[in-house]
């Protein structure tokens, strides 16, 4: 009896995750949503949709290592050529969102594969926060995935310049 008892507890105990699954789905589709909406605004050149994806004091981080843009800085520098219709297409492949286990769930960090007819495989990570107007993100970094059979002579070619 006591090993039936036993196997019910623990039956019990393995469900309570896969209970709160749905809310973490739910949670994570919200910010992916964000992400999503910020790539495809970019790449249709919507300066006003990408922007709005931001938090007021958020940052750019590009590929650069000069490349440290708050939300101002950047809109200078990519709305001339948004107003072009110049935009950027990144295509996401994969991507891992984590929402922090605090208790108001209003902060998320994730990663993502993406790929770039110009430059190939690179990958994003960033901050986002949930405010009254929804999740945006607080910090964005795009960088370059460099093999690391390949390390050794990329550096080299930047240190050469």
């Amino acid at each position: 009896m006591a090993m039936i008892t036993a196997a019910l507890m623990m039956l019990q105990l393995s469900s309570a995750p896969v209970q709160a699954a749905p809310v973490a789905e739910a949670e994570t589709a919200s910010v992916e949503r964000v992400l999503d909406a910020m790539h495809a605004a970019a790449s249709k050149a919507d300066g006003e949709a990408y922007f709005a994806s931001f938090t007021a004091d958020g940052r750019f981080i590009g590929t650069d290592a000069t490349e440290r843009w708050s939300l101002p800085e950047f809109r200078a520098y990519a709305m001339p050529y948004f107003s072009q219709g110049k935009g950027w297409t990144y295509r996401p492949s994969g991507r891992v969102v984590t929402i922090a286990p605090i208790d108001c769930r209003c902060v998320a960090w994730f990663d993502e594969v993406l790929d770039n007819d110009a430059y190939g495989t690179t990958r994003g990570s960033g901050v986002l926060r949930l405010t009254e107007d929804g999740w945006k993100i607080d910090q964005y970094v795009l960088s370059f995935a460099v093999p690391n059979d390949r390390a050794s002579a990329v550096v080299d070619a930047i240190k050469a310049d």
